[in-house]
Order: structure tokens, then sequence, then C-alpha cells
């Protein structure tokens, strides 16, 4: 007798233990529901999903891209955006657009320039720098060009910069190894911002500024300065490979986030591609859904969310890195 009460009791108590852990589950739920305003074609058992395995997660890749630093203020480029003062920003900042043209460059830049120096990180940004120092196995490959995931404090040590920065100028001659980090503004005395108008809008006049007040390399004299980003057409540098080469040699990748990119262009797309060749489960954050995009086409376990990446990162995050103000 004693022995079937004791499996009775047994039984009721695991009976218990589920319907408790169920409750639970359905708090946590309810919890995350009302923390964010869902799209109605996304379950909340999708973000439980990603939480539970983020969780777990001990080698993280993130692909970075301009949709991430929205909210903060900086035009994307992307679609109906891909235009500055009716330029195609493709053929705009590419080294051909700089030797044709270095004054709308330079202008087009130091407009920039002055944009991301005027924004602030947004919640995306800093949940991902306070998720670098939670996952020391977790790095970050970034598009932007903006500098907002440094000014989030995000370790230097997991962020690739693969398209360079607004904020480092090398000299144009080939022969000269002259290169800088500059963040004055205007960069020179020449490209100052009207105070009443905004350059970037096609129906205010703009005027050519003479190559002799552009900037100019104080090594060489002669030779112009360039913003010391990657232009369209030009590879990415091999230091910045390398090391990322080094971080994906190191074994299975566990998770990859994809935040407002679509990564339709490579090396962005090729490293989705190898994060799934080494195992890993990837999320996508985005505003857009494009169909035919190599990173919309989820495969088994894939995440995909849409939506501001200010407001879900965070929420995505909380369960490792806490609630972000």
């Amino acid at each position: 007798m004693a022995d079937k009460s004791a499996q009775a009791a047994s039984r009721k108590s695991s009976k218990f233990q589920k319907e408790l852990q169920d409750i639970h589950k359905k708090q946590q739920k309810r919890k995350l529901k009302s923390s964010i305003e869902l799209d109605p074609a996304i379950n909340i058992d999708e973000y439980t999903a990603f939480a539970e395995h983020l969780k777990s997660s001990t080698r993280i890749l993130a692909l970075l891209g301009a949709g991430l630093s929205a909210a903060s203020g900086i035009p994307t480029f992307r679609g109906a955006g891909g235009f500055w003062r009716e330029h195609d920003v493709t053929d705009l900042a590419s080294p051909e657009g700089f030797f044709k043209n270095p004054s709308l460059v330079w202008q087009f830049y130091n407009y920039r320039r002055h944009q991301a120096l005027t924004a602030m990180p947004n919640r995306a940004h800093i949940a991902l720098a306070k998720l670098a120092k939670q996952k020391p196995g977790f790095l970050a490959i970034t598009q932007n060009i903006d500098g907002l995931s440094e000014q989030a404090n995000h370790s230097p040590s997991q962020l690739e910069r693969i398209h360079g920065s607004l904020f480092e100028v090398r000299c144009t001659n080939k022969a000269c190894e002259f290169q800088e980090t500059n963040y004055t503004d205007p960069i020179v005395p020449a490209l100052q911002l009207p105070e009443d108008q905004d350059i970037g809008d096609a129906n205010f006049p703009l005027r050519e500024v003479p190559r002799a007040d552009l900037p100019h390399c104080p090594k060489c004299v002669d030779s112009l300065l360039r913003p010391g980003i990657v232009l369209f057409g030009e590879a990415v540098p091999q230091p910045v490979t390398e090391r990322i080469g080094e971080w994906l040699d190191k074994g299975q990748i566990d998770l990859m986030l994809v935040i407002g990119t679509t990564a339709i262009v490579y090396p962005a797309a090729g490293y989705i591609h190898i994060a799934r060749v080494n195992h890993a489960r990837v999320a996508v954050v985005d505003m857009e859904v494009k169909d035919g995009d190599d990173v919309q086409r989820e495969q088994d376990g894939d995440w995909f969310f849409q939506g501001d990446a200010s407001v879900i990162v965070p929420e995505l995050l909380k369960e490792v890195i806490g609630r972000v103000p």
C-alpha cells in the first residue's frame, strides 16, 4: 500500500510541476507580448523559441546593415532612398564617381559625416553592445560606416567594419600611405553646411567647391584626400577579411543575426551561407521583405522578424542582456 501511495503522490507531483511549468511559459509569453507590438503575422512562440536558443548559444555571428541605424535618423539609401539629390548612390559612391566629380562626392560624404556626428545610437545598437559583453563568442560584422555601434561602446574586438568608416580619410595617391581618423565637422571650411537649408534636397542649389578647397593630403600636398570607406566596386580590406576568416575557422556557429540588411551583395551574402554550413540557425530582423532575396529564403529553424530593429532587437535579446531603457 505504501508503494502505491508513493507512486500516486509522485504522479501528482510530476503533474503539478508540469502544470506550473505550463503556467510559467504562458506568463512569459504574455509578458513578451505586452512589451512589444507584434505584427499579427508573427507568432509569439517564435520569439520564445528564439530567446531560448540565444541563451544556449556560445558562438554568435551578426551581420548589421543600414536598417540598424534608420531609427537614429541615418538614411539607408535602400530602395526608393537609393538616391541623393537625384544621383544614384551606387554611381556617386564609386572610384569613378569620385575622380569624375570630387566636389560632389565630398559634399555628399561631408553631409553624411555631419548626420552621423549629430546622431545618437538607438536601442538596437546598445542591445548589441550589451550582448557582446555577455557573450565573449559574439562577433558583429557591420556594413555601416556611421560609427554608431562604436558610440554604443560595442567592444572593438567584437566588431568588424567591412565598409570602413566615414571618419577615416586617406590619400588618393597610391604611392602615399597617409591615412588618419578625422572627426572635424566640416572636414574643411569650404564644405560648411548652410544652417537654413538641407543640401540633401535636390531643389536646393548646390554650389561647386573648387578642387583647391577640397581636403588635401598634408603629406603629398597636391593630392586629394578621399573618404576611407569601401566604395562600390572596391574590395574589403584584406586585414578585415582575414580577422573574420579566423573567427569563422574556430568552429560551429550556434546563431546568426541578420539585422537591417537584405544581404544580397557579397561578401555579406556569403557570410550567411558560411554560417549555415557551420550549423547556425539564422534570425533576420528587417523592415523590408523582398521576394527572391536569399536572406528571406528561410530554412527549417530560421526566424524572420519584420519591423523596426530599434524596437525588436532589444526585446529579442532581453533574456540575456536585461532591459534596454
